[in-house]
């Protein structure tokens, strides 16, 4: 198992022989429509093996759940703001270090270490508001409702931020998460007012955090989704430039587009053990350039989450000439792709990184470990996977793999984060001498 050592890097097996399962994270499961599938009249599995298929399949239907958002059809003016939460009420974190949560639980075979952790980590949940509001507050959540908290602790908490809890103390806030409604609808100035409360909150949450809690220790930067946007502000606007950055372990922003001049003073990390960066990557089958492509995924920054190199996929030419490159994958993944031309910006295929390489995802139920399920190629900002076999595979037909962003490659995450603090805390021994000094 991997957990089972300290810092396990690029060691991999090639024995593996466990059943695969699928790469992502239900975040809005309706059980009745699996059952109502009768998976066994149409497929001669043993009963086990019907049970198991069902229940892997729950992930595949979630996503294509997913689709099916509500848009809020009133203005954000129509309706009030929740109040904004006070962080000193530890009821207002889904995880702190000194408290027990789900923010402390761990896949088999790995260890919590926020007991010891010289480092913390501060992580940005994504989009969990996605249903009709059934209150007064329409575009913000308000984070007196006990049920969406329940989901942000089990979904989002569990199988998203415990990824860091190996690398350190684990600090999540909740916060008035803007509505799904800010990514469809046509009104901006709604959209901006809408994010503009959620991020404000996320600001408070980190100065409560530095004032309260951190005590001048390094500390990680992670996120997802809405998470990230959040969290490339806060970076841009509270780090950046300031005595903080010199605190700053490493940023992880996947979920979001994140393009290369985004946050200037912060450089992409380009290698394993790169610190004093950030790293940024989003999920898609295989060969798929989705119809948003242009609307910031063009420029944005992808890093290969089981190698953790960057190769600029988007190089800046005057000419528009396609030229064609080989994808070096292997058997049924072996194809040539051409770079594409856009814009003046050539995509391009980074090097492919097979899935013997990949350390392991974290699937529902929470605990099992299932390595070597997944590849990985960059290509033109995209993170490209071939689509992963396991059991149900039929039920899933989109190439979106957004919300298996982290859990995808949770171990691999894990492990990296480990490698990065300890790489920090060894380039940085006057910095913990003051923090013991001052205790």
């Amino acid at each position: 198992m991997a957990c089972n050592k300290d810092i396990i890097i690029y060691e991999f097996s090639t024995n593996i022989t466990k059943k695969q399962c699928p790469p992502y994270l239900c975040f809005t499961l309706k059980i009745h429509m699996l059952q109502n599938l009768s998976i066994s009249q149409h497929h001669s599995f043993p009963k086990m093996k019907t049970l198991r298929l069902v229940f892997v399949a729950q992930f595949f239907l979630s996503l294509q759940l997913q689709a099916q958002r509500y848009n809020i059809p009133t203005r954000f003016y129509e309706s009030p703001v929740p109040p904004a939460p006070n962080y000193n009420n530890e009821n207002n974190w889904s995880a702190l270090p000194h408290k027990k949560d789900m923010g402390d639980l761990v896949p088999q075979g790995c260890s919590d270490n926020q007991a010891t952790a010289a480092v913390d980590v501060f992580y940005i949940h994504p989009t969990l508001y996605t249903k009709k509001p059934k209150t007064i507050y329409k575009w913000n959540h308000d984070i007196n409702d006990p049920k969406l908290n329940r989901t942000i602790d089990k979904l989002a908490t569990k199988y998203q931020a415990t990824t860091f809890n190996a690398a350190g103390r684990l600090y999540v806030p909740r916060y008035r998460e803007a509505h799904f409604s800010v990514f469809l609808t046509e009104h901006l100035d709604d959209k901006k007012a809408a994010l503009d409360v959620a991020y404000s909150d996320v600001e408070a949450a980190f100065n409560y955090y530095l004032e309260n809690y951190n005590q001048g220790r390094p500390f990680i930067i992670a996120s997802h989704s809405q998470g990230t946007i959040h969290a490339v502000r806060l970076l841009k606007y509270k780090i950046i430039g300031t005595p903080l950055q010199q605190q700053l372990v490493v940023a992880y922003l996947p979920g979001m587009a994140v393009p290369k001049d985004s946050l200037p003073g912060l450089p992409v990390c380009l290698e394993p053990n790169s610190i004093g960066c950030f790293t940024s990557w989003g999920t898609y089958k295989r060969g798929h350039i989705p119809a948003s492509y242009n609307e910031g995924l063009a420029r944005a920054v992808c890093v290969n989450p089981i190698s953790w190199i960057f190769e600029d996929s988007l190089t800046y030419e005057d000419n528009t000439n396609a030229s064609t490159h080989s994808n070096p994958t292997s058997g049924k993944s072996n194809i040539t792709a051409i770079s594409h031309v856009d814009n003046q910006f050539v995509r391009k295929l980074g090097s492919y990184t097979p899935k013997e390489m990949h350390r392991g995802a974290v699937l529902k139920p929470f605990g099992k470990v299932y390595p070597q399920i997944s590849d990985a190629q960059v290509f033109g900002g995209l993170l490209w996977i071939t689509k992963p076999k396991f059991p149900g595979a039929f039920l899933y037909q989109t190439s979106n793999f957004h919300s298996g962003d982290i859990n995808l490659f949770y171990i691999d995450i894990r492990e990296n984060a480990q490698l990065r603090a300890s790489t920090f805390v060894q380039q940085n021994p006057t910095l913990l001498e003051n923090i013991e000094n001052k205790r």
